[in-house]
C-alpha cells in the first residue's frame, strides 16, 4: 500500500498546521475533492469542519447536540448514495447512539463513518457523562462495524484513507493530545497493525494515546538491555490476530496500553486471542479501571491512572520479573 496521497487543498504551511491541530478536518476536505459522494455532518463539532464547510457548504449539515438524529439521517443519506462522515464527541456519538448505530447503520450495512473526538478522559473535567471509556467495547460488539484508533495526526490521515472504501460503517476514534509516533503518514493496511519496533524480550501493544507511551517506554527499556516488540493496534475490528500470535509466541509476555476501560478493550482482545490460540503468554494490562472514575484535568487524570511512559516502563519490568 502506497503512502496516502493528500490532494492540494492547502498550502504546505497550512498542511503542517492542519496535521498539528486538525488532521481529521484536513483529511476529509482533501478526500471530498476526490469523491463527490462525501458529505459531512457535525454534532456540535463544527469548528473541526470549518475548512470543509467553507469549501463545500452544500455538503455540510449541522445537528448541534442531536447526536442520535445525526446517525439516523446519515443512514438515510447513505441509502441515497452518499458517504456521510459524522464528527461527534465520542461519549455521545457512540454511547448515546448505540441503538442507532446498530439498527439504522450496521444492520443495513451502510457506509456511514463516525469520527469520534474527545475520547477517553479528554473531557474529564465534565465528569462521568463526558468520559468515553467504554466506546471501543460498544463499537466492537456491533456486527459489521470497523473500529480504528489512530496513534497520531499522521495516522489519522492514513486510517481515514484506508477505510474510505469500506462497504459498511466505520468508527474512527481520535485521541486528543497524542504524542507523535510517525514522521510521515504511515502505510496502514486494512486490518493490520504497524510493527514499530523489533524485540524478543516482551511485547508492547497499544492504540491511540497509548501508542506513543509504548514507543517512548520501549526506548527507555532498551537502555536497560530490554528489547520490546512494539505494535500499533490501529485496527481493533478487524484486528491483526497473526501479529499477536507471532509476537507472543516469541516473547512469551505482553503488556497492553490504552485509554479505555479494562473491560472490552485492547487488553481483553489480546487475552481472548492468547487463550483461544493456546499461546500460554503472561499478560498484563494498563488501562482505566472498572470503577467510578475521578473528575479533573485530563493530563492529571492520566497521570493518576498511570497512563504515562514511566509507568509503562515500570509495568513492563514487573511483568518481566514475574510480579
Amino acid at each position: 500500500m502506497s503512502t496516502p496521497k493528500m490532494v492540494d487543498v492547502f498550502t504546505d504551511a497550512e498542511i503542517d498546521t492542519a496535521l498539528a491541530t486538525n488532521p481529521a478536518g484536513y483529511a476529509i476536505a482533501a478526500m471530498a475533492d476526490e469523491d463527490p459522494r462525501i458529505l459531512t455532518m457535525s454534532a456540535d463539532l463544527g469548528a473541526t469542519l470549518a475548512d470543509f464547510r467553507e469549501k463545500y457548504p452544500d455538503r455540510y449539515l449541522e445537528f448541534g447536540i442531536a447526536e442520535t438524529n445525526s446517525i439516523s439521517v446519515a443512514a438515510g443519506l447513505a441509502t441515497c448514495g452518499y458517504v456521510p462522515y459524522i464528527y461527534s464527541m465520542s461519549p455521545f456519538g457512540v454511547l448515546k447512539c448505540a441503538e442507532q448505530l446498530r439498527t439504522d447503520v450496521a444492520y443495513t450495512h451502510l457506509p456511514v463513518r463516525l469520527v469520534g473526538r474527545l475520547t477517553g478522559l479528554a473531557m474529564g473535567y465534565f465528569g462521568t457523562s463526558h468520559h468515553a471509556v467504554e466506546d471501543i467495547a460498544v463499537a466492537r460488539a456491533i456486527t459489521g462495524m470497523t473500529v480504528v484508533t489512530p496513534a497520531d495526526s499522521g495516522a489519522v490521515l492514513s486510517l481515514m484513507r484506508s477505510t474510505r472504501d469500506v462497504a459498511g460503517p466505520v468508527y474512527l476514534r481520535i485521541a486528543e493530545g497524542a504524542e507523535p509516533v510517525y514522521e510521515t503518514p504511515p502505510d496502514i493496511e486494512f486490518g493490520r497493525w504497524p510493527h514499530l519496533r523489533d524485540g524478543n524480550d516482551v511485547t508492547l501493544i497499544a492504540h491511540g494515546l497509548g501508542t506513543g507511551l509504548a514507543v517512548r517506554a520501549a526506548a527507555r527499556l532498551e537502555s536497560q538491555g530490554i528489547e520490546a516488540d512494539v505494535y500499533d493496534a490501529a485496527y481493533l475490528k478487524p484486528f491483526d490476530e497473526e501479529a499477536i500470535v507471532e509476537s507472543l509466541t516469541r516473547t512469551g509476555r505482553v503488556l497492553t496500553v490504552e485509554d479505555h476501560s479494562e473491560v472490552g478493550g485492547l487488553g481483553a482482545l489480546v487475552a481472548e486471542v492468547s487463550g483461544r490460540r493456546k499461546l500460554g503468554a503472561d499478560l498484563s494490562r494498563l488501562a482505566l479501571p472498572d470503577v467510578d472514575l475521578e473528575v479533573g484535568v485530563p493530563a492529571e487524570l492520566y497521570e493518576y491512572y498511570g497512563l504515562t511512559a514511566d509507568n509503562v516502563v515500570r509495568r513492563t519490568l514487573a511483568l518481566i520479573d514475574g510480579d
